[in-house]
């Protein structure tokens, strides 16, 4: 399968849920947003290293860098190769050198090393396909809209989300104004519940 290289766009402190916030990756050669929700000390972490901020003691990341070097271990790409049940799975892609060795890691993790290490970040088109949010011009457009028109249904399964009693169009005009308030962690909720009707 063909790698998609992503950049981090940005990273926004979640409006509805305490603690949690949204890492948004964009597509280098593309139009399309992928945000991921993430713990405080993981944005954080990330945050850190983006601002070239120096804590007064190594965290956790800078750690696992260091020890990394000391034996001339290198992480040359992060991979996001699989998406279940809205869980992200990511992978480190090592080498010493003589040898390549792919460690499995959670998402947030995998990218806080991706920018300690300077090495690009990948996914594949199927994620981006069914989690992934496009911008046209200046206008965020579920990508579901450019598959095809989806018609109008009420969902009768239960979801933790509360949106399940508003229909696929309402929910899109929804995802809009979160994604142009950039409320990327509500937009990823109402991402998933629309997912959730396309596959049942």
């Amino acid at each position: 399968m063909k790698k998609i290289k992503l950049d981090i766009v940005g990273l926004s402190y979640s409006q509805t849920q305490s603690g949690a916030y949204a890492l948004v990756l964009g597509e280098v050669s593309g139009r399309r947003r992928l945000p991921i929700i993430i713990g405080s000390f993981e944005a954080q972490a990330i945050a850190i290293e983006i601002e070239k901020m120096t804590p007064s003691r190594p965290l956790t990341h800078d750690l696992f860098k260091n020890f990394a070097q000391a034996f001339d271990i290198t992480i040359q790409e992060v991979t996001i190769y699989n998406l279940v049940d809205g869980i992200f799975y990511s992978k480190l892609i090592c080498s010493d050198g003589k040898k390549s060795i792919e460690i499995d890691a959670r998402t947030s993790d995998a990218i806080a090393m991706a920018v300690r290490f300077d090495c690009p970040i990948y996914t594949y088109e199927f994620i981006l396909s069914s989690a992934g949010i496009v911008i046209e011009g200046n206008d965020f457009v579920y990508l579901e809209n450019m598959a095809d028109a989806a018609t109008e249904e009420k969902s009768v399964a239960s979801s933790p989300t509360g949106y399940t009693s508003l229909s696929n169009d309402e929910l899109k005009s929804k995802l809009q104004e979160a994604l142009s308030e950039e409320a990327y962690e509500k937009a990823a909720k109402i991402r998933d519940e629309l997912n959730r009707r396309k596959a049942s």
